[in-house]
């Protein structure tokens, strides 16, 4: 089970709405206690994708040695990324399923025109497929209109 904390989910959301209609990225930060992994921090980064970032998104190999310096600077631990999905399902592409590595947890958020907003997480299996990982967060429905509304 992965938990995110009050304010590292307003950021990400508030990432996902404001970088709408393209696809917005970031690292998640905290700790993994007895398997459940606990998100108190993200990390935004720019989509480095070139052309369209409506459906895809990049991470340069230089934000993530950002991300690894972040995570020993504050004694944290880099469990995964997350990025959004604009008008499309919570769930992982095969291009999201090739670029994955296999510890990290893949937080994917959903956002719509209508301000609908899903938020899922997921794991890759030993087969290299994606598992859906159970998912505790604060009230996405509470989170998600406030962070559109700004």
């Amino acid at each position: 089970m992965i938990f995110i904390q009050l304010d590292a989910c307003e950021k990400m959301l508030e990432d996902a709405q404001s970088t709408f209609p393209d696809e917005c990225c970031g690292f998640l930060f905290g700790q993994e206690i007895n398997g459940e992994r606990h998100i108190s921090e993200i990390m935004i980064v720019d989509n480095a994708k070139e052309g369209d970032k409506r459906r895809r998104f990049e991470i340069t190999a230089k934000d993530y040695l950002r991300a690894e310096r972040f995570s020993l600077k504050f004694q944290l631990e880099l469990l995964g990324v997350y990025h959004s999905h604009p008008s499309h399902p919570a769930i992982p592409s095969e291009h999201d399923r090739v670029a994955a590595l296999p510890f990290f947890s893949y937080v994917i958020v959903s956002i719509f025109e209508d301000h609908k907003i899903d938020v899922r997480s997921w794991r890759l299996n030993d087969e290299r497929q994606f598992d859906p990982e159970a998912i505790n967060a604060p009230p996405l429905e509470i989170q998600a209109s406030n962070a559109l509304t700004h």
